[in-house]
């Protein structure tokens, strides 16, 4: 049985606003004699892990994360969170555009597309599916216009036009978007002293795949 995901449940904000995490490969390293190291990774796309701990600082904050920890029955169920360190297609304190990124090319046949958001240094690149927008803040574009005939299945990240883009339409987007996540701790050691002197055991949240 497929577990549910909670589309409409976000993570406080003002709560993960003070979180510390963000994204990593689990790396298998090796170190030979030589002093030479092979270095490997089973996953192309991160994983991310976020500590709300440190962003928890009233006893209502804390109260906020206990609610949600009920209503996901603890690590079982998904739900969204704010990663205010990169929760945009811009970089976090940008104003967002309908060109921001690249949502692929036209040919008179497609018309779905996925929201993929590209990270570049130089020559280097790197492109992160992003499976859950913010319903309201996703501007679509086609070479530069505002595209008009789409829909956008916030569940997913997929847009569908309801005519297909012609050949070598440039289509692009701008957005916000959250990262889909659990919680991965148990909050049976977190007390309402412990809340008001800033002193809380971590407070694990890892994100899921799609």
């Amino acid at each position: 049985m497929a577990i549910p995901f909670l589309e409409d449940q976000l993570f406080p904000v003002h709560v993960s606003s003070g979180s510390a995490g963000g994204p990593d490969w689990p790396a298998e390293i090796v170190e030979k004699s030589s002093g030479h190291e092979e270095r490997n990774t089973r996953i192309a796309q991160p994983l991310r892990f976020y500590d709300a701990r440190y962003g928890v600082r009233t006893p209502d904050e804390l109260y906020q994360v206990l609610e949600l920890y009920y209503i996901a029955m603890g690590r079982l169920k998904g739900f969204r969170l704010k990663d205010w360190s990169d929760y945009r297609s811009r970089g976090p304190h940008q104003p967002v555009s309908r060109t921001d990124q690249d949502l692929g090319t036209g040919d008179g046949v497609r018309r779905t597309f996925q929201l993929v958001k590209r990270y570049a240094r130089g020559p280097h690149e790197f492109f992160r599916p992003i499976g859950k927008p913010v319903a309201g803040t996703v501007e679509i574009g086609i070479g530069g216009a505002a595209a008009a005939g789409w829909t956008l299945d916030a569940a997913t990240g997929i847009v569908t036009f309801a005519v297909a883009p012609a050949a070598s339409a440039a289509l692009s987007w701008g957005g916000e978007f959250h990262v889909p996540v659990r919680f991965d701790c148990r909050l049976d050691q977190i007390s309402h002293r412990t809340a008001t002197l800033g002193d809380i055991p971590s407070i694990l949240l890892k994100e899921i795949r799609p």
